[in-house]
C-alpha cells in the first residue's frame, strides 16, 4: 500500500478542491441522488462525451422518469431515445436492469455495489459510482479522468502505470466524509488536464485509443438502429440506401445485431427485437 506524506496528501486535496470550487462543471445528474437517474447518466457517459449526453439524458428521463416506466416500455421505443449515443447494447442493458429492479427489488435500487455489479451491463466502476453518487458510500473506483489526475500528480516519471497502483492512491486520498463531491472534483480536474496538456492516460498500462467512427462497423450498427427506430421495419437494401453506407457493411452489422438479439429478421425484413 502506497503511503503519502501528510503534507503531500493535503496539498493534493487542496489543489483538487480549489479547482472544483472555482470552476466545477454543472450537470443535471449532479443535482440528484436518485440511483436510477444516476445510473442512466453513468451508462450514457460510457464511451460518449458529456456534451452529447446532456440533451439525451434530459429527453430520456422525460420519456422514462422511473425504472417502472422504463421496464414497461417496448425495446423499440427505448432504442429510439438512445439513437445518437451509439453502443446500443447499453440501452438494452438499462431496459433489462429496470425490469430486474421492478421484479426482484420492488422498484428500489440496492446500495450495495456487489448487488449493483450483478445487474446487466453494470461493471465494477459503474456499480461503485452509483453506490457513491446515490447513497454517499465511500467506494474506491477509477475512470478515465480520475486516472489522468493521479498519473499527473504522482507518476510524472513513469510510462506504464497500472490501475492497481492508482487505486491504492485513490483509497488513501479518498474524502470518506464527502466522497460524492470528492469524485466530482477529481473528474473535473481530469477533464481540465486533458484540455491543457497531452492526455496523461497515455502513460497508463491500460490505455487504448478508440477506433475511428467513420467507416466503422459501429457506424453501420447505429444506422440500422436509427432506421428501424424511425421506420419500424425495413430491408437491408432500404437501410443501406437511406444511410449511404455500403450494403456489405450494413449486412455485417445486421448479423452482429441479430446475434445480440437487438434486431429480428423475417424473410429479409428487419425490426427491433
Amino acid at each position: 500500500m502506497v503511503k503519502l506524506q501528510t503534507e503531500k496528501k493535503e496539498s493534493f486535496k487542496k489543489a483538487i478542491y480549489e479547482n472544483y470550487h472555482s470552476a466545477g462543471r454543472k450537470f443535471p445528474w449532479r443535482e440528484t441522488a436518485d440511483p436510477y437517474e444516476i445510473l442512466v447518466s453513468e451508462i450514457m457517459l460510457q464511451q460518449t462525451q458529456t456534451e452529447r449526453v446532456v440533451p439525451k439524458y434530459n429527453n430520456w428521463l422525460a420519456a422514462f422518469p422511473s425504472p417502472a416506466d422504463l421496464a414497461a416500455a417496448d425495446l423499440a421505443l427505448v432504442l429510439k431515445y438512445w439513437v445518437g449515443l451509439g453502443y446500443n447494447r447499453r440501452a438494452r442493458f438499462l431496459h433489462e436492469t429496470a425490469k430486474i429492479i421492478q421484479q426482484e427489488y420492488g422498484g428500489i435500487f440496492p446500495s450495495d455495489p456487489e448487488k449493483l455489479d450483478a445487474l446487466p451491463g453494470i461493471g465494477p466502476y459503474t456499480a461503485r459510482a452509483v453506490s457513491t453518487f446515490a447513497f454517499g458510500l465511500p467506494n474506491v473506483f477509477i475512470e478515465t479522468n480520475i486516472r489522468s489526475v493521479f498519473i499527473f500528480f504522482f507518476f510524472q516519471d513513469s510510462e506504464t502505470v497500472s490501475d492497481r497502483e492508482i487505486l491504492e492512491l485513490v483509497e488513501e486520498t479518498l474524502d470518506a466524509g464527502n466522497p460524492r463531491e470528492w469524485y466530482y472534483a477529481l473528474m473535473d480536474y481530469g477533464a481540465l488536464l486533458k484540455k491543457k496538456i497531452q492526455n496523461p492516460n497515455r502513460k497508463s498500462r491500460h490505455y487504448t485509443k478508440q477506433s475511428k467512427f467513420e467507416g466503422s462497423l459501429r457506424q453501420a450498427r447505429g444506422e440500422i438502429i436509427r432506421y428501424l427506430s424511425s421506420n419500424t421495419s425495413g430491408s437491408l437494401d432500404d437501410i443501406a440506401s437511406d444511410s449511404g453506407l455500403p450494403y456489405e457493411r450494413i449486412e455485417k452489422a445486421a448479423l452482429a445485431l441479430l446475434g445480440e438479439t437487438l434486431v429480428a429478421e423475417e424473410e429479409g425484413i428487419y425490426r427491433i427485437y
